[in-house]
């Protein structure tokens, strides 16, 4: 744990890409898919070698941290394929399979880390389709077999209702507690157009809901259309949160990490510029330490 967040408060530390899109260029048959089209979680038992080299060529090409190929590894959604008797056998499995990998390319010098994904599910909560209860252990049998199979970090991703994100961190939070272990636990909520989350939710009412978990990591997705000016809405809103988490680092009320979310090599759609530059920026701003430096250097891009 102490390793991956003093590398955050060092420098800028890069993820791997989609997972999904990886999987189709290699063209599984259904039969990979044991019949059940789409259910990507399964290649970890079916085609581990698939999978094995997504997380090398991700690792091949720099990266620090690679995911778990279990975004929907919940019971929720494993059970609309008749699996959600396999949740443990294929989180364990992704969680093994990714950080074999990751080992073979950790230096001293480069250190390599496994992030448990931890998806949204197929339910939103704050609409009554799932029960809170219900919910929450989900999440924590996920988390525990992640746990299990060896992951440095839990990444709740791609939220998109802020009581979901909630019951997501307490699950997590609870199999951590359960298996008597402390690891980094990283939560991102996906921004609308709108510079919301999908059920109006503001930013500062996600931070601030967020702030009483132990959470070391809030990370957020913008669906901000791509070349979008500056003035946009959801631009606009997305730097304010990234702002207002490092106000928060500033003034000594919460050591908290920020993780904006772009695809290396394409435009970023926050400023129109390519993420790598914004990689160069976020550098620059991390080394000086003020928010005031942060929203310079995305202004200027």
């Amino acid at each position: 744990m102490a390793d991956f967040l003093q590398l955050v408060r060092e420098r800028v530390v890069v993820y791997d890409g989609a997972m999904g899109t990886n999987i189709q260029v290699r063209q599984p048959t259904l039969d990979d898919f044991w019949g059940k089209e789409n259910c990507s979680e399964v290649l970890v038992l079916s085609r581990p070698d698939i999978i094995r080299d997504i997380h090398a060529e991700f690792l091949q090409v720099g990266c620090d941290v690679v995911e778990t190929n279990t975004f929907g590894g919940t019971r929720v959604v494993l059970g609309e394929f008749d699996l959600a008797d396999r949740v443990h056998e294929i989180n364990v499995a992704a969680a093994k399979l990714a950080k074999e990998i990751a080992q073979q390319f950790s230096t001293k010098e480069k250190p390599r880390f496994v992030a448990g994904s931890i998806g949204p599910t197929t339910k939103l909560p704050s609409l009554g389709h799932i029960k809170f209860d219900e919910m929450v252990a989900a999440y924590e049998e996920q988390a525990a077999a992640l746990i299990e199979g060896g992951a440095d970090i839990l990444l709740v991703e791609t939220a998109q209702d802020l009581l979901q994100a909630k019951i997501a961190a307490a699950g997590a939070l609870e199999a951590l507690r359960k298996a008597g272990k402390r690891l980094p636990v990283t939560v991102q909520v996906t921004l609308q157009e709108s510079g919301t989350m999908l059920l109006g939710t503001e930013i500062g009412a996600a931070l601030t809901a967020l702030e009483p978990f132990d959470i070391d990591v809030v990370g957020f997705l913008h669906g901000v259309p791509y070349g979008a000016p500056w003035g946009h809405r959801g631009a606009t809103h997305s730097l304010a949160f990234a702002i207002a988490v490092g106000v928060l680092v500033g003034l000594g009320i919460r050591e908290i990490s920020v993780t904006p979310v772009a695809i290396a090599g394409v435009k970023d759609s926050l400023s129109g510029i390519d993420s790598r530059r914004v990689q160069a920026l976020a550098q620059k701003a991390l080394e000086a330490g003020e928010a005031s430096e942060v929203e310079r250097l995305f202004r200027s891009g």
